[in-house]
Formats: structure tokens, sequence, C-alpha cells
């Protein structure tokens, strides 16, 4: 005996078979996909049905049935064309438009029926021909509301449609009255049944194809929020991860550092009784100095000062700033898009892109121009470093820096593009979710509360 994973803890017999439950389930779902497709298939047919009806019968009529009636294009062919140029219009706007935008009203569902049904007797006066475009009024009385309706536009349609074939406006005999009153009664009760049934169920049907999709969207939803989950998880062990580095570098390069500067001090003194040069012990001092505050920097928050006083925009413009200064390039920061609060791991990658390319380019690239644009889209962050500097060959932008700049962002659920080529510059292109504080991104549903609630006040 096994337990049914599925089937909230109830057991299952027999070793790797199905569950009652999961077959009910199976066949649920067999059944609702088999309706919908039912309904598809309904819908289609109430949109080309017309329109397929009526192309045969003109067809057949100018092919054959004018020319064996021996009779000229004018007046009869001219006349059964302007029906027909009436009948597209009026099948155009009185039924396809409204059904493929599901706006189809009873009261003008209504009159189109009776100007179709008035058009297909006007037609058949011309020619026996157009009784098929008569049978387009049987899928038609479905659409009638409320439902008796739809049974009278299919009794009205049979009537038209059996008593110009049958001959019964002509004056007929008993046995053909008798005949067509029986058929339009069979016919009628038959497609009427239909009519009621469908009345009925498709309602119904239509509500649970409805409630599907909603499911579908809600499944759909709950797998980005799974997806943030994740990502909220994986920030929860960066930050684990954050705050080890944080004390082994207080432990150990912090102290080493810290000694380092006790010894230098203690030669420049030396040195200074001696009244001999201290240039290089006064250069070794101050690169130990600066290495201590960047180490105790990182073990207070592991992040870029710049960004401990500011958001990402501001923190990019002063790197930037600051970088055109010191190197004498030409730098511009541009952003785009409207500014969201985003996690501190992927404000932090984002930032050591930007640092990583700058850098790069003030080693390698030769530029006179560089560009950083942050773009805010909504779901994503992009972040664009491009220069016009010499570029590189294909295959040597796999240095360690690219390297780690690629792991970074990949750790954030982003993705890195290195572009060159010899002598047209280089772009470096960054690619990561707008996830805010906290791991959480507004959803759908959240939105529409939110808009809902805003506008109630």
């Amino acid at each position: 005996m096994t337990r049914d994973a599925g089937g909230g803890g109830r057991p299952s017999l027999g070793t790797g078979r199905p569950s009652v439950a999961e077959e009910a389930e199976r066949a649920h779902r067999s059944r609702l996909a088999w309706k919908a497709e039912q309904l598809r298939v309904w819908d289609l047919l109430q949109l080309i049905t017309p329109w397929l009806l009526l192309a045969c019968s003109t067809a057949v009529y100018f092919s054959w049935a004018l020319p064996a009636s021996g009779a000229g294009f004018r007046p009869r062919g001219a006349a059964v064309l302007a029906l027909v140029a009436v009948a597209v219009p009026w099948v155009l706007f009185g039924h396809t438009l409204p059904l493929r935008r599901r706006r189809l009203r009873p009261v003008p569902a209504g009159v189109y029926f009776v100007g179709l049904l008035a058009l297909c007797v006007t037609l058949m006066t011309y020619s026996d021909i157009f009784l098929v475009f008569t049978v387009a009024g049987f899928f038609h009385a479905y659409l009638l509301r409320p439902w008796p309706l739809g049974v009278l536009g299919v009794l009205a349609t049979s009537v038209a449609l059996n008593g110009s074939a049958m001959g019964v406006w002509a004056g007929p005999t008993r046995d053909v009255l008798a005949e067509f009153l029986l058929i339009v009664t069979v016919q009628t009760a038959a497609i009427g049944v239909g009519i009621l049934l469908t009345a009925r169920s498709e309602p119904e049907e239509r509500k649970r194809e409805e409630l599907v999709g909603r499911l579908e969207a809600a499944l759909h939803e709950n797998a980005g929020l799974h997806a943030q989950l994740v990502v909220q998880a994986r920030e929860s062990g960066a930050q684990d991860e954050r705050q080890r580095l944080a004390g082994e570098i207080h432990d150990t390069l912090a102290q080493g550092l810290a000694g380092i500067i006790i010894q230098l001090q203690a030669a420049q003194g030396s040195a200074r009784r001696r009244g001999e040069p201290d240039e290089h012990v006064a250069r070794a001092l101050r690169l130990a100095r600066s290495s201590l505050t960047e180490a105790r920097r990182s073990v207070r928050a592991l992040a870029p000062r710049e960004l401990g006083r500011a958001h990402l925009p501001d923190a990019l413009r002063t790197l930037t700033e600051r970088w055109a200064r010191e190197q004498g390039i030409s730098a511009q920061l541009e952003v785009t898009g409207a500014r969201e609060p985003l996690s501190p791991a992927i404000e932090v990658s984002l930032f050591r892109v930007a640092q990583e390319s700058l850098t790069n380019v003030a080693k390698h690239a030769g530029a006179s121009r560089v560009g950083v644009t942050l773009s805010y889209t909504g779901t994503e962050v992009l972040l664009d470093v491009r220069d016009d500097g010499r570029g590189f060959a294909e295959g040597t932008g796999t240095g360690f820096g690219l390297t780690s700049m690629r792991q970074r962002i990949r750790g954030v659920g982003g993705h890195v593009e290195v572009h060159g080529a010899p002598g047209e510059g280089t772009s470096v292109s960054a690619r990561v979710p707008a996830i805010a504080p906290g791991g959480m991104r507004e959803t759908t549903a959240t939105r529409a509360t939110r808009a809902k609630g805003e506008a109630d006040r």
C-alpha cells in the first residue's frame, strides 16, 4: 500500500498504479478539455457557416442555375447579385463581428435574424439553389435569446425552407400540405430540443471555461511567485555568505592591515628622527590605511560605498562622474523608465558590473567617450556600458573580471552579454529581474487590487 501524494494522503491500492482520485481527476480534465473543444468548434461553425453557404449558393447560381435557365444576366442575375451584395454586410455587421467580439445582444440578434430570413426568402424566389443559404437560419436560431425565440426562429426557417422547396405557396394539394406540416413539426422539434439543451448547458460550460482560464492564469502567476521565492532564498543564502566573508575579512585581512599600519607608523617615526626621507614609507602607509578603510567597509556592509548613501541611479551617477574626472574621459549616465526600489543584491551586482566595465575601459579600451544607461522596464532592469575604444577580437573577452561579472549577475537570476569588434568599441549589457526589497515583485492580482482601491478612493 502506498500513499497518494496528490490525493490528500489517501491510500492507493497496488504499487505504481494511479489512485481512484487521480483517475477521476484525469477523467475530469479530459472531459473539460473535450467540452472546451466542442465550444470552440461550435463557435467556429457559427462564424463560417453563413459565409460558406452564401458563397456556395451564389457560385452555383451564376455558374449553373442562371445559364441553365436560358435567361441573361439582366435583369435576374443583376437582381440576385444586388441581393447578395446586401447580404454580405448584413451578415458581417449583424452576425460575424458581434459574435467575434462577444457583443451579440438579444434585440439586435432578433432584428438580424428577421432580415436574414427576408433576404433568404427573396433569393429563393429567383432560384431554389438559395435553399442552401437558408439553412444558415437554423444555426443563427441558436443565437436568439431567450430560448423560445430560438425555437420560433427554427420554425420560421423551416417554414421558409420547406415552403419554397415543396411549392406550398403556389396552391398545394392536401397531401403536399400534410407532408409540409409534418416535416416542419419534426424539424422544429428536433432542432428546438438542441436549442433548449444548449440554452441550459452552454452558459455553464462557458463559465467553466472561464474558470479554467482563471485557474491557468493563477497557476502561471504562482509559477512567477515561486521563481521570486527562489531568488529570495538565494539572496538569503548570499546574505549569510556575506556575513561569513565579513567575519573572515575582519579576522584576517583587516587585522593584518592594522598591524602593517602600526609597523609603518613606527618606521615613519624612526625615519623622521634620523632625518631620512620617508616618501616610500608614507606612500605605503597611505595605501595600507586606504586598504584598511575598504576592508572595514566590506565588513560593515559588503556593499559599495556609493550604495551606502544612495540608491542605484544616484550611486551610478556618482561613480560615473568620479571616474570621468579621474580618467579624463567623457562619460554620461542616462536613466530611463520609472525608478523602482530593487533588492540590495541586485543593486550591488549592477553597480559592480558598471564599476568593472569602467575599470576595463580605463585599462584596455583607449576610448574618448563612454555611455552608461540604466533602464527600468517594469519586469527587468537593464544596464549598458558602451565605449568607442579599440574593442577586442572575438574570443579574447574572457578575462577574470568578465567571468566574475557574469557569475555575479547569474547569481541574481540575470545574464551578461559582451560585444565588441576591433576598432568598433565594446558594449557590456546586463539584464536582471526587477525584484523589490524582500524578493517579492508586485503580481497582477496585487496590481489589480491596488488599482481598484485607488479608484474607490
